[in-house]
């Protein structure tokens, strides 16, 4: 391959070759970074045009196994549903690339990227962006801006600009945005690091362990949030990243454009007199249709005006009335934002709407939580399970098969919005707003030993049901009483822009979302975030009002936080059919006396206080689980005791040593006898005297004390005699 330009940028390298594949597409561009190679097309069909005023625009990126050489996983060795990564990073090439086509610009686009071959160092979702990017730049569509991606990432508390992605892993913050030279365009940020349960634990509840240490173990094994002045610092170093890289990305890629054609874009042609019409006689309408805060109330609302003017208009069209009547609505909201700074339901601009709060409303669930604020709910449900429960994934970079222990799952039924619409598989938008909640609330969990899976279903939605998700998703997780080492809600922002004039609100309805120019997720505690998602439809946004963003939200959140702790003090447990487990560690050199003879001890413990025992060997650590809290409870002391306990010196047997034993247990075939320092043996009936022996328990009964001599060794079963 030919590479017509080559890019020294921030930490990374990146080669591309145009015009030498692919040359039936709109454009394409083959990029290659390390050992990773991909290819992005760009294609619009020039013939066609979609008339329902949304941008047809599909993005798929695609992996082939073949990149890292393997087979795809299953039954078909053949690619075939896509993973949730493959889903996760088109939703965010999408996001970042649908602001620069321009409004009225209708017809189908579709922009395919393929992962060719892999590095395992690569950041796959910035590569995705920046060949997608560059494919759409020298396509022959008039788009002139270039978009690419930057991760930030925070590693021994300095920042680190495109990190490798084994690096990474040791990072305490995960920030990825896209771009163009002066703005912004998409942000999604996540804290990283896990929290040390038996630290949190003992500093909490062991008497011995002085409180203020007891608070410094628990913030230095807190969420990691990041605050809000930090996170603003690293923001404005990300948005200095974006400029240099895209200025170098034009520059380079200036001459390898094809010659573009002029876009048709579809004509506004509502009519001027119709929009005067509607101000002038159906304003009070439309703004009492407005004032309807459910979406299906507001639609019927509009619906009936239309048809209304339609009577009395019958030359009219009925669907350029809808576009003007939309439009004077999407009006009259801002304005009165901006103008009146009222919102449409009457509330404050940072005003949070009433919330309330039910957990274990399902009682033969491990655990549930009801969240509402306003129009939307969520009932999120937790279910708890072991190590085998754990989802099994394939990652292309990974040599082996991951395991997920935390699942967020959500879904979106038609019935939440009054449609009729049929329940499928989830969509990239159910997928995407369920990785938000996972990444938000994660940050806060601390290792609990179970797998834990968090279904949020959405059972009404006015806006804001991932961020419902996030509180009734913690809501749950408590309920089923996992510790988290913090408190974290989540709350969407939005804001009206306008003339110079803007305006921030809290906890927006789907209307805002709908006629705003901001879609702004932030989730976290109160002392900071933990996962933030920003779209952003002017084409940018400036740091000011970013901050003043995080600020307001962050007030927002802690009201919110708040309710959710005097609820939280409320919840009763699903007792007797919630499971329950203890992770604690012990010396690795006593899990021997822990399993016993055989698996004896164990098998012991096991049916005494009925409960499950895992051990991992190498680590020393002891997992109990079971239904029996107490049972748990006494398990866990139990062991604690046999490993704590001084041991007597061991004692080396050999043939022909004798010992007083103790008859521990009777079988057909003879008795086990117990010697001293705990090992056993058995004594065949046909030892047990010199004269026959019909049956055993004729002539030992358990606990019997006598002496009897080693015979034989049989590997590790001793065989006795009478002494």
């Amino acid at each position: 391959m030919n590479y017509n330009v080559e890019l020294e940028l921030k930490n990374k390298s990146e080669s591309y070759a145009f015009n030498q594949v692919a040359a039936q597409s709109n454009g394409a561009a083959w990029l290659k970074s390390g050992n990773t190679v991909i290819l992005a097309t760009v294609v619009t069909d020039e013939t066609d045009f979609v008339d329902d005023g949304f941008l047809p625009l599909t993005v798929q990126y695609i992996e082939k196994t073949y990149a890292a050489g393997k087979f795809p996983g299953g039954f078909f060795k053949r690619e075939t549903k896509p993973s949730d990564f493959e889903t996760l990073t088109s939703r965010i090439v999408d996001r970042s690339l649908r602001p620069l086509f321009p409004k009225g610009f209708s017809n189908p686009t579709q922009i395919t990227i393929m992962v060719l071959s892999v590095d395992e160092d690569s950041d796959l979702q910035v590569l995705a962006l920046n060949a997608a990017s560059a494919a759409l730049y020298v396509s022959d569509i008039d788009i002139s801006n270039s978009v690419t991606a930057v991760r930030m990432a925070k590693i021994d508390g300095q920042i680190v600009v495109n990190p490798a992605a084994s690096a990474l892993k040791e990072s305490t913050l995960d920030l990825y945005l896209s771009g163009s030279k002066e703005d912004i365009l998409m942000i999604e940020m996540r804290t990283l690091g896990s929290v040390d349960v038996e630290m949190v634990n003992s500093a909490i509840i062991d008497p011995m362990i002085d409180p203020m240490l007891g608070a410094d173990m628990i913030n230095q094994y807190s969420s990691n949030a990041m605050s809000e002045s930090e996170l603003i610092e690293v923001l404005a170093q990300a948005q200095k990243e974006l400029n240099s890289a895209n200025s170098a990305y034009e520059n380079a890629f200036k001459e390898y454009a094809k010659q573009t054609q002029k876009l048709i874009l579809k004509q506004n042609e509502d009519s001027k007199d119709m929009i005067e019409y509607l101000r002038k006689n159906y304003m009070d309408d439309i703004k009492k249709a407005i004032n309807h805060m459910a979406k299906t109330e507001r639609s019927t609302a509009l619906r009936q005006i239309r048809k209304l003017i339609i009577k009395d208009n019958s030359s009219w069209d009925e669907s350029l009335l809808k576009d003007a009547i939309e439009k004077v609505k999407r009006d009259s909201v801002r304005a009165q934002i901006l103008n009146e700074k009222v919102r449409a339901d009457g509330r404050a601009l940072d005003e949070v709407r009433p919330i309330k709060i039910e957990t274990n409303i399902l009682p033969s669930t491990h655990a549930s939580a009801l969240f509402t604020r306003g129009q939307t709910q969520a009932l999120v449900i937790l279910t708890l399970g072991g190590d085998k429960d754990a989802q099994m994934y394939e990652d292309l970079t990974a040599t082996r098969t991951q395991n997920e222990e935390f699942m967020v799952h959500y879904n979106f039924p038609g019935f939440s919005v009054g449609e009729p619409s049929p329940i499928g598989p989830p969509r990239r938008r159910e997928l995407g707003h369920g990785n938000l909640a996972k990444r938000a609330l994660e940050a806060a969990m601390p290792e609990s030993g179970h797998t834990i899976r968090l279904v949020s279903e959405i059972l009404e939605s006015n806006g804001s049901s991932s961020m419902a998700t996030v509180c009734g998703g913690y809501m749950a997780l408590r309920a089923g009483d996992i510790k988290m080492s913090d408190t974290i809600a989540g709350i969407a922002m939005g804001m009206v822009s306008e003339d110079g004039k803007y305006a921030i609100l809290s906890d927006i309805m789907g209307l805002e979302d709908h006629d705003g120019d901001m879609d702004f997720k932030v989730a976290g505690s109160k002392d900071g975030i933990t996962a933030l998602q920003m779209d952003i439809k002017l084409g940018g946004i400036s740091l000011d009002i970013l901050k003043e963003a995080l600020t307001q939200a962050k007030k927002g959140r802690s009201q919110i936080i708040d309710i959710m702790q005097e609820h939280e003090k409320k919840i009763e447990l699903n007792e007797g059919i919630l499971p329950s487990s203890d992770l604690f560690s012990i010396d690795p050199g006593s899990i021997g006396d822990i399993i016993g003879q055989a698996g004896k001890t164990i098998r012991e413990i096991i049916e005494k206080f009925e409960v499950a025992i895992d051990i991992d060997k190498k680590q020393g650590s002891v997992k109990v689980s079971g239904t029996n809290r107490q049972g748990i409870k006494d398990a866990r002391t139990h062991i604690e005791n046999i490993v704590n306990t001084p041991k007597a010196p061991k004692i080396e047997y050999k043939v022909g040593d004798k010992a007083e034993g103790t008859v521990k247990k009777i079988v057909d075939f003879g008795a086990f006898v117990e010697l001293p320092g705990g090992v056993d043996g058995l004594l065949h009936i046909s030892k047990i005297s010199d004269q026959r022996v019909e049956r055993v328990s004729d002539v030992l009964s358990e606990g019997d004390k006598i002496d009897v001599e080693i015979l034989e060794f049989k590997g590790n079963k001793i065989s006795l005699g009478r002494a």
